[in-house]
């Protein structure tokens, strides 16, 4: 247990918090659910007549900085009773992201006080993953700095250090000075077996010999599967030298891999790298690669289908990654005749429709070009490196949108048809920096600009107005909120729990709260 300083502050009435034992929604990994889109369809407690009555509930200053978003489970048996439990990941030190030690923390979340952590150490660089947890709720999974995904009993954070082939912790690099990973852990379920997928990525700088890579692990009996995204015929952990032809790629987005249940598939960008295919070289540097759940791909290196740039050259040598974000997984649009689709951005600042049964449009992987649509990504100057948020307007005329977000500001895209084919529409953008959008009840949130300080702002996501603005926060690096249960989660660049929800007339210290 570490020390922990706590700022609590109270609105007009004594007791602010929410009380929501009798509901029961988590948040289990990065980005809501295995897809990674960011939306909450669970949400019923805040909804646009309500969100402008939402305060500070608490500030606490974690004991480690998290360069992520938090993850939520509900009724974890603790040994202090029954709590809603957030998890996150950090470094060791407040706000320093260069430290060797990486702590996951199990938070109670009714007033952000640790209930267990761990330290893990083994690298003298930071990692900056968000944890998983599974279906049932009884272990979460978290990467250290050591190259390891470790497991721990989520109530007691007793670790577990057996089982499957090579047992657990399970390790997701070799060299964890030069491979991190940075992205969500991802966890889904295909013909009743659930699967954890990591992957890696470089350091700043972009140093050393890295190769981005996917491992998917079967939780069932911990058997693991590795595709590199260079030297892909080689399907183990790449020591240093290991793919003397191909280095520097990497899997940078915030979601890492995403499933997508209707293709039964994970996608997976990479960014940086060369692309090239021949007799000695099978790199897929800005690339998008489709594999199974499993890992699996079509055998001999090659995934099960795959989508390339015709200007990945011109990519890699101006450092303007595809990969900078992960794809999302969009709903086409009703009367599409493209049955799934996914949008990738990139540091290139362009957005692209990609056609998710046939990714070049060329029968198989491997092929260049073949993107469906090819545009500028409003607000994306400067380049793209947020999570994309997807999202259905079942309230509305039941259009499917994406919206990103950069360094320049937060956007909505609607989708629509051109002929028959999916087509996108930028229908608003806003200026001001903003992390990785979220979306719960038909409400847009995310870290952004207010009144030159940096806040939670809540959107309608039709029009980009403003509904809602938090107190002002610690400009973040990597985070993201996430919102459960009628509370908004958000660890700032500061180190600082933050929780937002609406007012109570209960005593909070006579169990007026239980988020």
């Amino acid at each position: 247990m570490h020390p922990m300083t706590t700022k609590l502050r109270l609105g007009a009435a004594i007791g602010v918090l929410v009380c929501s034992s009798a509901l029961a929604d988590d948040w289990t990994q990065f980005g809501y659910d295995a897809a990674h889109t960011g939306n909450n369809t669970a949400e019923t407690t805040i909804n646009a007549g309500n969100v402008s009555q939402l305060i500070t509930l608490y500030n606490v200053v974690l004991p480690a900085g998290v360069d992520s978003a938090p993850i939520y489970v509900s009724n974890v048996a603790t040994s202090s009773g029954t709590k809603n439990v957030l998890f996150a990941f950090g470094s060791s030190s407040l706000g320093d992201f260069s430290s060797t030690m990486g702590t996951i923390m199990a938070i109670d979340a009714s007033d952000g006080s640790v209930i267990w952590s761990h330290d893990t150490t083994g690298s003298s660089q930071h990692a900056s993953s968000s944890p998983a947890v599974d279906a049932a709720h009884q272990y979460v999974y978290s990467f250290g700095v050591d190259g390891y995904v470790h497991k721990y009993a989520i109530g007691t954070g007793v670790e577990v250090t057996t089982g499957g082939p090579t047992g657990w912790p399970q390790a997701i690099t070799l060299k964890p000075d030069v491979e991190k990973v940075a992205s969500g852990l991802t966890i889904a379920s295909t013909g009743g077996t659930e699967y954890l997928v990591a992957v890696t990525n470089g350091y700043d700088g972009d140093g050393g010999d890295y190769q981005g890579h996917i491992v998917s692990i079967d939780l069932s009996n911990g058997v693991h599967t590795v595709f590199n995204a260079m030297c892909s015929t080689v399907t183990m952990l790449l020591a240093d030298g290991g793919c003397p032809n191909g280095r520097e790629s990497g899997i940078w987005g915030r979601g890492g891999a995403a499933y997508d249940a209707a293709t039964n598939q994970i996608y997976v960008t990479t960014g940086n790298g060369q692309f090239r295919l021949d007799s000695t070289h099978h790199n897929w540097g800005d690339s998008v690669v489709a594999l199974g759940l499993d890992g699996s791909g079509s055998g001999g290196g090659m995934p099960r289908d795959s989508y390339t740039p015709t200007n990945f050259q011109d990519l890699d040598n101006a450092d303007i990654d595809l990969g900078s974000i992960s794809l999302a997984i969009v709903r086409a649009p009703t009367g599409s005749s493209v049955a799934h689709i996914g949008v990738q951005g990139g540091k290139d600042a362009m957005l692209r429709i990609i056609n998710l049964d046939d990714m070049s449009g060329q029968g198989g992987p491997g092929q260049v070009g073949g993107e469906l649509q090819l545009i500028d990504a409003p607000a994306g100057a400067g380049g793209m490196r947020e999570q994309p948020a997807a999202w259905v307007d079942t309230n509305g005329d039941g259009a499917s949108w994406v919206f990103v977000a950069s360094f320049n500001g937060v956007a909505g895209v609607k989708m629509e048809l051109n002929g028959t084919q999916p087509s996108m529409n930028p229908v608003w953008q806003v200026g001001g920096a903003a992390t990785s959008p979220i979306l719960a009840n038909g409400i847009l949130y995310s870290f952004a600009n207010c009144s030159g300080n940096t806040c939670i702002v809540a959107r309608d996501p039709t029009t980009g107005d403003v509904l809602w603005n938090s107190d002002t926060v610690s400009q973040p690096h990597w985070q993201s909120p996430i919102l459960v249960n009628g509370v908004i989660y958000a660890i700032d660049g500061n180190g600082s729990l933050w929780a937002f929800g609406l007012p109570r007339t209960d005593n909070i210290f006579n169990n007026g709260f239980d988020p």
